[in-house]
């Protein structure tokens, strides 16, 4: 008489209650994990792989948008000397450098005679 319905039902199911509230803070936390954390951890590990294995005469564009060629890696340091045209060398931070430019084989088929 003085305790309503729905506080009755609510003490009743107090566990399966307190396992349905979760359910949807879970569900979009393993989504957001597979769909944003999971591949930019990835990204980063590939990128940082990628600094390690820098060398000389490596095409590479900067964070700057600068494109250059390696002219001299120091070892146990963190600068990268880049040579951005003739005779002109900076240093750069290896970090800074965004991505390394392949050089990729033409697909040049030959011309076919009809």
């Amino acid at each position: 008489m003085f305790i309503s319905p729905a506080y009755a039902q609510d003490a009743a199911g107090g566990a399966g209650g307190m396992v349905m509230q979760l359910a949807p803070l879970i569900l979009i936390f393993v989504v957001f994990y597979f769909l944003l954390i999971r591949p930019q951890q990835k990204k980063m590990k590939e990128h940082r792989a990628m600094l390690g294995t820098l060398k000389r005469n490596d095409r590479v564009i900067t964070a700057g948008g600068l494109v250059g060629r390696i002219a001299s890696v120091k070892e146990g340091s963190d600068e990268i000397e880049v040579e951005i045209a003739p005779n002109v060398k900076v240093s750069v931070v290896r970090g800074t450098i965004s991505s390394v430019v392949r050089p990729e084989a033409a697909n040049d088929a030959a011309p076919t005679k009809a």
